[in-house]
């Protein structure tokens, strides 16, 4: 077996299937409904921004492009699957934005989703942690003490993250998209070992990895907790406004994090990512042979044009 290796191809698992990004294209692997197969890929949009050179900034790029990207494929896996009818007939609304957006109508929906999945994720990360954070500054023993405001939302906000993982986890169809998550992490981790892609020699790795999204989001949580530790003020509205403010920039800084850790095999790195690994065991689960094998078919149409 070769040597282990890093690779810059990352996953996301969808409905029914995989999806593999590298550097120029992604590659989306679905189950259809008759059982066969469908892989489709597409060119990625080059980004000739000096802000793709720059730490940080380039974190906050990458974010809100995978979130862009996240939405649209995971519709698109939606309507391969067969979750979506196409031969129902459209609506008077439908026909309506049809008309007037012709072929932006799916970008424009794409945008509205990205927005309420941000709203929703402020209110239930943001307002809600500041919230409850602010019942305790009627405790007396923290008068004087805002500093400690910051690590008791942190707190909150990793136990309502840790809840929301795992009620969803209770849904039979969201069972399924975690185990075509360990899928794709059991693929990576096979290519990174230099081994062939079947369906025996990525079945028997891990469905953990470094570079994981779920380890990106604990980096964003623990992160966000020391540094609202210098953010001190007794007011919620400019603990909301502060929270809002910085996001972007944790999100920027937990993305160099995780490029780091994905790519040094130190026991500091292995401490560092323990935390994140565990959380995995809740949005990963094992997969079968035919998950497997969309991961497989995902990942092999990505190196096949990136080797």
């Amino acid at each position: 077996m070769e040597k282990e290796k890093n690779t810059n191809i990352g996953g996301q698992a969808v409905i029914e299937g995989v999806m593999m990004r590298g550097k120029t294209m992604y590659a989306l692997a679905v189950r259809r409904s008759d059982g066969n197969i469908t892989v489709e890929e597409e060119l990625l949009k080059k980004k000739q921004s000096f802000i793709t050179k720059i730490p940080v900034l380039r974190g906050i790029l990458a974010f809100v492009d995978s979130m862009a990207l996240g939405f649209k494929i995971i519709t698109r896996s939606a309507e391969l699957a067969g979750l979506e009818d196409e031969s129902a007939e459209p609506g008077k609304f439908e026909k309506f934005l049809t008309e007037k957006l012709g072929d932006k109508l799916n970008d424009v929906l794409i945008f509205i989703s990205v927005c309420f999945a941000i709203a929703l994720s402020v209110g239930l990360f943001v307002m809600l942690p500041v919230f409850i954070g602010g019942l305790f500054t009627r405790l007396d023993f923290l008068t004087g003490h805002s500093w400690a405001f910051g690590i008791i939302e942190g707190i909150v906000r990793l136990v309502i993250f840790i809840c929301y993982i795992y009620v969803i986890s209770l849904s039979k169809d969201v069972r399924r998209v975690y185990e075509y998550h360990g899928a794709e992490h059991k693929a990576i981790n096979c290519l990174e070992h230099g081994e062939e892609l079947t369906v025996d020699n990525v079945a028997k790795h891990s469905r953990y990895h470094k570079r994981c999204g779920t380890s990106f989001l604990l980096f964003v949580m623990v992160i966000s907790m020391l540094f609202f530790l210098f953010v001190r003020t007794n007011d919620p509205m400019i603990r909301i406004a502060s929270r809002l403010l910085f996001v972007p920039f944790i999100a920027g800084v937990s993305y160099e994090v995780l490029k780091w850790a994905g790519r040094s095999k130190s026991k500091f790195v292995e401490i560092v990512s323990y935390p994140g690994i565990k959380l995995q065991g809740l949005t990963t689960k094992e997969p079968d042979s035919g998950q497997i094998e969309c991961a497989i078919l995902a990942t092999q149409a990505v190196i096949s044009k990136e080797a």
